[in-house]
């Protein structure tokens, strides 16, 4: 059995001014997009130029923090956000949700694709192998603060967690998801998005992928205490991530009808 290291939650202090892990993660994450969103443009396999992708991440920036954070109050503590509404925006005292960034990130791209004569699903293709590695590194923030940490078990590996406040060996499910989530889906991504594909090809791959792996995942991580399991045995992420993968699929099936595009001079 394991023990949590009880990481310091701030990475670097400067007089009054503090650097948690997790924020560092956030940066860590966009600064990993940024990189190999410049390879993608590189390698011709998209028609957005630089200026393009930085005027687009600057946006996703805004649609992750703002989508997170309105996808945890609306899916996870409707009820006591309606009572606390001024708590909405205490950001820094934690409460963001993958699938609402997701969401708040759609509806960047909607209006950027619109606004400069992109398709959708082409923005989709681009920004979609850009997310895994800053998953990644949310789930290592998550894991150096202690937080998230998965159900009790037997296994070798099992962690104890002190914030649990049980002593009870668990699942160090945030590393799990790191692995999943993060760095497999990665790879995964990143050689279908490598080469052109059909329009939505590369977004129903992510989709599909990220759906399954947060769905098998949430089998060893902890149930919210204030929501515990739901209908079904399942768990609200375990909810939320059905209808990615039902998404992925048509759009997979869609873009089989589409052309392959040829790479950019």
């Amino acid at each position: 059995m394991l023990q949590h290291p009880q990481f310091d939650p701030i990475a670097l202090q400067i007089g009054p001014l503090a650097v948690h892990w997790y924020g560092l993660m956030y940066l860590v994450g966009f600064a990993l997009a940024w990189l190999l969103g410049r390879r993608l443009i590189a390698r011709g396999v998209t028609r957005l130029t630089p200026r393009d992708f930085e005027d687009l991440l600057f946006y996703a920036i805004v649609g992750v923090i703002v989508g997170g954070r309105l996808g945890y109050v609306l899916f996870y503590k409707p009820a006591y956000y309606l009572a606390h509404p001024l708590e909405i925006f205490a950001v820094w005292e934690g409460g963001m949700a993958f699938h609402g960034g997701l969401l708040g990130v759609l509806a960047v791209i909607l209006w950027f694709s619109r606004r400069r004569g992109f398709r959708f699903l082409e923005i989709g293709d681009f920004v979609a192998p850009l997310v895994p590695l800053g998953l990644a590194a949310g789930r290592m923030g998550n894991f150096i603060n202690g937080e998230l940490w998965g159900r009790v078990t037997d296994a070798p590996w099992a962690m104890v967690f002190p914030a649990a406040q049980d002593g009870l060996p668990r699942h160090p499910s945030q590393l799990y998801q790191f692995a999943l989530e993060g760095v497999l889906l990665f790879v995964i991504v990143w050689l279908v998005a490598r080469r052109p594909q059909p329009v939505g090809r590369v977004s129903a791959v992510f989709l599909i992928g990220y759906g399954a792996f947060r769905f098998l995942a949430e089998f060893t991580r902890e149930p919210d205490s204030f929501l515990g399991l739901l209908a079904g045995g399942l768990s609200m992420g375990q909810w939320l991530s059905i209808p990615m993968v039902i998404a992925g699929i048509l759009i997979y099936r869609w873009s089989a009808g589409q052309p392959r595009p040829a790479p950019s001079p």
